[in-house]
């Protein structure tokens, strides 16, 4: 399989992405957020340079840093009412920001790096997930979160590298041994289900489709697999010509027909989700691609890479001169 198309092969009409400076070691996660009341969408991105940025989701544009981590931040996201952020760190530690201030709420401590964190879809509880391979769960409802032991979830010690709520009980937390268990609130000793890819889990994201499916899309070793979540059932399973086993993911589209992937090369491939045939190559980061992920609306998509930028690429590249 070829991994370092000529222009001349590239798939797909060229296209010349936005493109968003302000990171200067290499990228680890993106998170898009569309605030239907303001019709705005933020982008948040958490990078090794240890300061977490917001953008304006279709511009680009910078907005803010949270600033305060001494580690790498491996993960950043917003609550889905977009007041609150919440960052994991390198340095041991996760921290709740207002999101409109920039001002640090609270951190909780950890005895290890922390990979992943994410918000309840109520935004009552954080999650959190990282080397020390306990999942636990801060209530953010009390005076003071800081103050409140968290819940622990045991998840035998495993190395959580991506943990995502489903529903506002449920948390999937996807370990180093290909395993993704499915968390229920009330229940801290045993998953209430599990799902098993061959390799550990580089990226996992939950996409609602427009037709109000669920599908879980998860990256490891060099393949792409999709789970319906309401059965658990694979729906498809496809080999890339990258590998995640350092870096990388990928984002299924709203309306579920392709999905996007990044990893070990420098090239942006998008894929068509019921074949697996790819149908566009894109060239622009001069390092690996570490993260991407979709805009709610579809329209476009965000990659971020080795080489310390973001960029946004139309969905159609048609659209593009």
């Amino acid at each position: 399989i070829k991994t370092n198309p000529t222009m001349a092969e590239q798939k797909g009409k060229r296209q010349i992405p936005i493109v968003c400076p302000g990171h200067t070691r290499p990228l680890a996660e993106l998170q898009f957020l569309n605030l239907k009341d303001e019709n705005r969408t933020f982008l948040v991105s958490a990078c090794h340079d240890k300061l977490p940025m917001m953008r304006d989701g279709f511009t680009g544009d910078w907005i803010g840093t949270f600033s305060g981590h001494k580690g790498a931040v491996w993960s950043c996201m917003l609550d889905p009412s977009g007041s609150l952020a919440a960052t994991a760190s390198g340095d041991f530690s996760a921290k709740v920001w207002d999101a409109i201030t920039g001002q640090k709420l609270w951190e909780f401590p950890h005895k290890h790096i922390v990979k992943s964190c994410g918000f309840s879809l109520n935004s009552k509880y954080l999650a959190t997930g990282g080397h020390e391979g306990l999942l636990r769960i801060y209530d953010l409802t009390g005076d003071n979160p800081q103050k409140t032991e968290p819940t622990v979830f045991s998840h035998d010690k495993v190395v959580i590298s991506k943990c995502s709520w489903w529903t506002d009980d449920i948390v999937l937390a996807a370990g180093a041994d290909g395993t993704i268990r499915f968390w229920k609130m009330g229940n801290t000793e045993t998953p209430v289900h599990i799902l098993q890819v061959d390799a550990e889990v580089r990226d996992m994201e939950i996409c609602k489709l427009s037709n109000g499916k669920d599908v879980l899309t998860v990256a490891a070793g060099s393949k792409v697999f999709f789970f319906d979540l309401e059965d658990q059932k694979l729906i498809h399973q496809y080999a890339m010509p990258i590998h995640f086993r350092e870096e990388g993911g990928a984002s299924l589209h709203p309306s579920g027909k392709k999905f996007v992937a990044g990893g070990s090369d420098l090239w942006v491939r998008v894929f068509d989700f019921e074949t697996g045939t790819e149908l566009e190559c894109h060239k622009g980061h001069h390092g690996p691609i570490r993260c991407l992920r979709y805009a709610p609306d579809g329209k476009t998509y965000a990659t971020g890479s080795e080489d310390g930028t973001i960029r946004l690429w139309k969905t159609d590249s048609e659209e593009t001169n």
